[in-house]
């Protein structure tokens, strides 16, 4: 039969019985020094008060004069009894030099020889001793008594032991009951103490709160999310490994203790994490991650502190990009697809309509033009990934009015790019810049209404140039040894300088909620890869946005976080 497993005693109760133990350890040995220490001072105070009996008695002069007498225990006696009973002392003993007794508290005693010993007194000292007599046991002292400068007798003047064992044992007494008093007080105090560990300790053994923290260190640095706990005076409590990488601290930066605020982060996030109510999967940009923040106040009878977690919503965030532009490749390829039908039917129709030659020169002119943007993207940009979403965005550009040019200028041969600029950032920066040049193209200088109700837009003069009324995004793609530069400028509205700071915020755009996302992420791309964004006014009138990315010796990571916090700030 398998007995039932006992479950260990908790660590309150441990600690109350340990307690309990080492307080009746300490009242004890506190009680055995109180007594031992009460009895050797009973004993020290007996010998001195039996002293000063006996010395009083040496010195008085009607001692001496009761010597002189033929019978001395006449007078000594009655002396003797008056000095014992008003003293307390057991005996007060006077004799002649030869021990023989003048005076005893037992009449029957006098006249015999006083036992004990009296060598000292009869040199003149004065000495204390413990000897059994008659009475038994005592602390005796003995001294001698002069006349002149002779010695004419002795006196001896003692308390009996148990006299003085009976004094000790009063006061052991009271002693016990001082400490019976101070192990039930300690006792009541241990016990209430335990019973509040009890309950912030959930009843758990030492045993169980050890495994409980390793688990807790083990999970705070094996979980993926973030994860940040914030006391009621919102400092840091707790952050784990990934907590410090979505926020961009550095591993030797000490951030338990300091405030939210002095972790310089974007205003929006450190709003969000100080926040008193809730936050569910908001989206916030920090110098180089998209992050998702959850937070939830922790709330026992006052706000105790929040508690947020963080997910990584970079790659996700990007990989929804790159998915938007294919998907709008796909479109502009369908449309294509369809334009090329409609002109396919002309041709075949002219031909049966006997007209060749001008379906000869339909033809051929389709082609030229669709071919002229397809080649100069070729010819110019080797970059496999840049070279296709171009053609994809000149696509989508065509069906809403609006031509893409790729610029004279441009030129990146292949291999110019180096491993370690990532394509996704590329299609980041560039596709992003152009979705919002062709949506500012498209609205044309009539979109300066819509901007400037959000406090921005400025209609600037149109270039000369170019078919009159037709939107226009030029495109500049240019590598050289040291750095990618990436042009984009559009024929729109063009944004003023009073807001050429709010474009790159997170939430900030003309065509309503839910946008906003897209030069926000154009920055976080440039600066993650130590470049740098740029806004200033167009040749057409609108706005032209200049990213630089170095290429060769690329500022390390660290100094591009620092110059995204700067910009951020």
């Amino acid at each position: 039969m398998r007995l039932p497993r006992t479950r260990p005693r908790s660590l309150a109760g441990q600690l109350f019985a340990m307690q309990v133990v080492l307080i009746a350890a300490v009242v004890a040995g506190c009680a055995v020094f109180a007594y031992v220490s009460g009895s050797a001072q009973a004993e020290e105070t007996a010998a001195r008060q039996v002293r000063v009996a006996a010395l009083a008695v040496a010195d008085s002069p009607s001692v001496r004069e009761a010597i002189r007498t033929p019978d001395p225990s006449a007078v000594l006696q009655p002396y003797a009894e008056r000095v014992r009973e008003d003293t307390g002392i057991a005996f007060v003993t006077i004799m002649d030099t030869e021990r023989v007794r003048w005076t005893h508290p037992d009449t029957s005693q006098i006249g015999d020889t006083f036992l004990g010993n009296t060598a000292k007194a009869l040199r003149g000292q004065t000495f204390t001793e413990t000897y059994t007599g008659t009475l038994g046991p005592s602390i005796r002292v003995v001294t001698p008594i002069r006349d002149g400068g002779r010695i004419v007798g002795l006196v001896s003047a003692g308390i009996t032991v148990d006299r003085v064992s009976s004094q000790v044992r009063e006061q052991l007494g009271a002693l016990a009951l001082a400490a019976g008093g101070a192990l039930a007080l300690g006792g009541i105090g241990t016990y209430v103490i335990n019973a509040r560990l009890r309950r912030h300790t959930h009843g758990m053994n030492a045993a169980e709160l050890s495994r409980l923290h390793d688990y807790h260190q083990a999970t705070l640095h094996a979980v993926r999310e973030g994860l940040l706990m914030l006391d009621g005076r919102r400092r840091i409590a707790l952050i784990n490994d990934a907590g410090r990488e979505l926020l961009g601290l550095e591993p030797d930066t000490e951030a338990v203790g300091r405030t939210v605020d002095e972790l310089a982060l974007p205003a929006p996030l450190t709003g969000a994490l100080l926040a008193s109510e809730s936050r569910v999967d908001e989206l916030h940009l920090t110098a180089d991650r998209v992050i998702v923040v959850n937070t939830r106040p922790v709330v026992g009878g006052e706000q105790r502190g929040t508690v947020v977690t963080l997910r990584d919503h970079t790659e996700l965030q990007a990989l929804t990009g790159e998915l938007d532009s294919e998907r709008g490749f796909t479109q502009a390829l369908r449309s294509q697809a369809h334009e090329a039908a409609n002109r396919l039917h002309t041709v075949v129709s002219l031909i049966e309509l006997g007209r060749v030659e001008e379906a000869v020169d339909f033809a051929t002119a389709e082609l030229e033009l669709a071919q002229v943007l397809t080649d100069r993207v070729v010819g110019a940009v080797e970059e496999p990934v840049l070279a296709a979403l171009l053609l994809g965005k000149a696509a989508q550009a065509n069906e809403r009015g609006v031509e893409l040019v790729l610029a004279e200028d441009s030129l990146i041969d292949d291999g110019a790019l180096p491993p370690s600029l990532a394509q996704r950032d590329l299609v980041t920066i560039l596709g992003n810049l152009i979705d919002n040049a062709v949506d500012a193209a498209s609205e044309g200088p009539e979109g300066a209404e819509g901007l400037a109700e959000s406090g921005a837009a400025v209609p600037g003069p149109r270039a000369a140039g170019g078919p009159a009324g037709r939107a226009r995004v030029t495109v500049t793609a240019l590598a050289d040894e040291r750095e990618l530069l990436l042009r984009v400028a559009d024929t729109g509205a063009g944004i003023g300088p009073e807001a050429a700071d709010d474009v790159f915020r997170r939430g900030w755009s003309t065509h309503g909620a839910g946008r906003g996302l897209g030069l926000a992420l154009v920055r976080q791309a440039a600066h993650r890869n130590g470049g740098t964004v740029e806004l200033d006014g167009g040749p057409d009138g609108g706005a032209r946005f200049t990213v630089r990315l170095p290429l060769g010796d690329r500022t390390a990571k660290s100094a591009a976080g620092a110059r995204a916090k700067e910009v951020t700030a």
